[in-house]
């Protein structure tokens, strides 16, 4: 059984985060079970936009507590984004009072429209849960949204404080000033709740791989700077081999031990866990207290592969099929640790290679590009959208147009409100929407944030494309074409989903698709990376893996996607220009 300290002695809230795909959720939901088989009241609860608790509890879930079937005392929901903007919205209205005027009643439920007001409204729905809305269980247990989201939310608070300082001036794109300063102690108070070690256990989950480790170290430092220091390291899906003949689980292991030793002083400094690697999707009740409990876990025995080869292409068809075109946009999408930032280096040092001038990006927070492709190739060039940086870019120039006929009181009062956590929003909207329009003439290839963050980014051009498209004739002269109008022109933009050949990575890029669609924006392809099915590995525990990933290649091969490309494992990692050559 895998030691877990979390377990020893619960607090009564339990706080998972890390980099997206290294299995929160299957370690939250394995951990509530375990504490409610105990006899315990657990209420386990998603902040994640693309929470897929459902999934893994087996159960329909909303916004409200419902009770997990054949686990007697737990609970769980999902915090509803859309839901809790419609209640933060009516909670900010009703500060107005009856005299305000239905003109400016119109005009601050505009301001609250946006996707920063969303994420802002689940948190305030999380510290809800904090501050004692739900009676009666022994155990939260908070399930996070990836990691960059989360700190975002964290620091809100901090951000408010700077914010509304001084700050009498009414109505901001948060809403009206009194309707967020009487907030402002409730946010203060649960902030001090997650940092007490004797109420709050922060649980970092991290794999035994470079770049979940080193955004692990990321996460762990800005915790610290939040006082949030009450932190224990869980080491996810680590793996030992059992045949020294096997070149790759001996490949595998080594890879994770080199990780492993490597790892920053921000990580070593805490208790750590290890959980093994299973040989089976940890999907159902079943599985999830296999997990944690040595009395639920089956015996591995040997598994036979497959005789029926995988028939797909490898990444250098769809990079060939790109390579057609003189220009355009390619964005990488997909749930976090699936090895977007990967696929995203390959597909541009592919295009690279073949002649063509390329310019690779990302929005993600965590900017790993650089890291990836670790080298220079002549017609590529490579960069990230700060949003710190495109913030101070923003500021400066709506300071420079809107400040030069403006006094000194007055040029105080636009920067102060430019100080809301909301011009970051705005700021990165800017720099991505000039992504888009750069693609007109080169290509450009966009290595995006974790799924939820993405969506964010989408509703914002969404919301962009509604505004000026309600305020210009549909045809004509002044006709417009906005970000989102090239993202669903196909022959602008090729959206590429990456998934693991696992359950619940190809469940969430299927949801993924399907939002995208709502949206009108049909994906281009599917690339399934990491794939052990043509490896060749004999290892009793990857074979049995082996097995799994076949039914879910048949499931995006045969019903989801429209294209469908295969990358597999490699022994060595895919780190520089030669390796990412290679791969395309």
């Amino acid at each position: 059984m895998p030691h877990f300290r979390a377990l020893t002695a619960p607090t009564p809230y339990l706080f998972f985060t890390g980099k997206g795909g290294v299995g929160k959720t299957s370690l939250a939901c394995a951990t509530a079970v375990s504490l409610a088989d105990r006899g315990l009241r657990v209420l386990i609860v998603s902040t994640d936009p693309a929470s897929n608790l459902d999934e893994m509890l087996e159960v329909t879930l909303t916004d409200r507590p419902t009770p997990v079937p054949n686990a007697t005392g737990l609970s769980a929901m999902n915090i509803d984004p859309e839901a809790a903007a419609e209640n933060y919205r009516s909670k900010v209205l009703e500060q107005l009072g009856p005299e305000v005027p239905p003109d400016e009643r119109s005009t601050v439920r505009e301001q609250l429209s946006g996707a920063c007001t969303t994420e802002i409204a689940a948190f305030d729905e999380f510290v809800g849960l904090l501050d004692g809305d739900i009676a009666g269980f022994d155990h939260i247990i908070f399930d996070t949204a990836p990691t960059g989201h989360t700190l975002r939310l964290l620091s809100l608070p901090k951000a408010w404080t700077g914010f509304l300082k001084d700050n009498d001036r009414g109505a901001s794109c948060l809403g009206p000033h009194s309707g967020l300063k009487m907030q402002e102690d409730r946010f203060r108070k649960a902030l001090q709740a997650l940092g007490d070690s004797k109420q709050t256990t922060i649980i970092l989950v991290t794999r035994a791989d470079r770049g979940a480790i080193r955004e692990a170290a990321r996460t762990a430092a800005e915790l610290d700077a939040l006082n949030l220091s009450n932190q224990l390291l869980v080491v996810n899906g680590r793996f030992h081999a059992t045949d020294p003949t096997d070149v790759v689980a001996v490949a595998l292991e080594r890879d994770q031990d080199e990780a492993l030793a490597a790892m920053p002083a921000s990580l070593t400094k805490l208790q750590r866990d290890e959980i093994p690697l299973l040989g089976f999707d940890i999907v159902g009740l079943v599985a999830l207290r296999a997990l944690l409990s040595p009395t639920h876990q089956p015996s591995l025995v040997s598994a036979e592969p497959g005789t029926e080869p995988v028939n797909l292409p490898g990444l250098n068809r769809l990079v060939d099929d790109i390579a057609q075109g003189k220009h355009g946009l390619i964005m990488v999408m997909g749930k976090g640790g699936v090895g977007k930032t990967t696929i995203a280096a390959a597909i541009a040092a592919g295009l690279a290679k073949r002649g063509h001038a390329v310019h690779l990006s990302t929005t993600d927070p965590a900017a790993h590009v650089s890291f990836v492709v670790d080298g220079v190739m002549p017609g590529l060039t490579i960069d990230r959208i700060d949003p710190r940086v495109e913030t101070e870019r923003y500021v400066a120039k709506i300071m420079a147009s809107r400040g030069r006929e403006l006094d000194e009181q007055a040029k105080a009062l636009l920067l102060e409100d430019l100080a809301s956590p909301c011009t970051e929003e705005v700021a990165v909207f800017h720099a991505f929407s000039h992504i888009v329009a750069e693609a007109r003439s080169a290509f450009v290839v966009l290595d995006t944030a974790p799924t939820g963050h993405t969506l964010l980014l989408l509703d914002a051009t969404g919301a962009y494309h509604r505004q000026m498209t309600s305020q210009v004739a549909p045809t004509g002269a002044g006709r417009i074409v906005t970000p989102l109008m090239r993202l669903q022109d196909p022959n602008h933009t090729k959206i590429i989903l990456v998934a693991l050949p696992e359950t619940t990575p190809v469940s969430e890029a299927a949801s993924l698709q399907d939002d995208l669609r709502r949206a009108g924006v049909e994906p281009y392809g599917w690339v399934i990376n990491k794939s052990l099915a043509v490896s060749g590995t004999r290892d009793p525990l990857l074979r049995l893996r082996l097995e799994r990933e076949r039914t879910q290649i048949a499931r995006v091969q045969n019903g989801l996607a429209k294209r469908a490309f295969i990358v597999g494992w490699r022994v060595k990692p895919p780190i520089g220009v030669e390796e990412l050559r290679s791969l395309s």
